[in-house]
């Protein structure tokens, strides 16, 4: 059994087929979905899937692209709409200075509301950084020293260095499809030695297919592949790797059950 524990079943490519998107995921054998929000009109449907389908799960956040859009949403909005039964996550939200497409400062004040509902609540908080180390890793270390809060950096594809500062710190670390590209051999190497019990795999499809099917739309059927890469990267089997990471899902994700 394997986790998605990334997808983003709302987006054009998934939403026009989701019933048969889910049950080609199913087929390879992935058992649980985590739909994330990036905005706040997305919740809604992002819910509603995951009251719908017994093997979905949702979350509530504001991606970095969207923080302008979004500069004064307060804590309470997270903390209602993670009331929500089926909602197990705050985010995704960060810090992404790759495309700058919303004010930095806006972004960083947006990401410490979302640790905020995090600490709040107990819910994990999915974090996107892109090109933002520095500033992810001093927010998640201040945030830190304020109170506990769980956890992960989705996606991953960050230094080797700031996969030690924030395991240190406490983090899991999620890793996409990106691990089987051709120019992926620094990523490789920092995936072969994450710790066992800190480690995820996702889509986060429709985007980033992973090898053998780039140039299509991703699909969470696909988590199979990347957990195959992956497994092969840490010497391990394809079974010992999809049970650890689902251990590890619901270890991290508590509020999640097993469908």
């Amino acid at each position: 059994m394997l986790i998605d524990s990334h997808c983003h079943l709302e987006y054009e490519g998934l939403v026009d087929d989701q019933a048969a998107v889910l049950d080609r995921a199913r087929a390879a054998g992935v058992k649980g979905f985590l739909n994330i929000s990036t905005r706040q009109r997305e919740w809604a449907n992002v819910i509603a899937t995951a009251e719908r389908e017994h093997d979905v799960w949702a979350s509530v956040g504001i991606h970095p692209h969207e923080a302008d859009q979004h500069a004064d949403l307060g804590e309470g909005a997270l903390l209602d709409a993670a009331a929500h039964p089926r909602v197990i996550a705050i985010g995704e939200t960060g810090l992404d200075y790759y495309y700058d497409k919303s004010d930095r400062d806006v972004q960083q004040a947006l990401f410490r509301t979302h640790i905020a509902a995090s600490r709040r609540t107990g819910l994990p908080i999915i974090i996107h950084t892109r090109n933002a180390e520095d500033d992810t890793a001093r927010i998640l270390a201040d945030e830190l020293a304020k109170g506990h809060f769980p956890a992960l950096i989705h996606c991953f594809t960050a230094s080797a260095q700031f996969a030690r500062t924030v395991l240190d710190l406490g983090l899991t670390i999620s890793i996409s499809g990106i691990v089987t590209f051709k120019n992926a051999k620094d990523l490789q190497g920092i995936v072969a030695t994450i710790p066992a019990n800190r480690l995820l795999v996702e889509t986060d499809s429709p985007f980033l297919a992973p090898v053998p099917h780039r140039g299509r739309t991703c699909e969470p059927a696909f988590t199979a592949d990347t957990a195959r890469f992956v497994a092969n990267l840490r010497g391990v089997s394809i079974e010992q790797l999809a049970q650890g990471t689902t251990r590890n899902f619901f270890t991290l994700f508590s509020k999640a059950k097993p469908a």
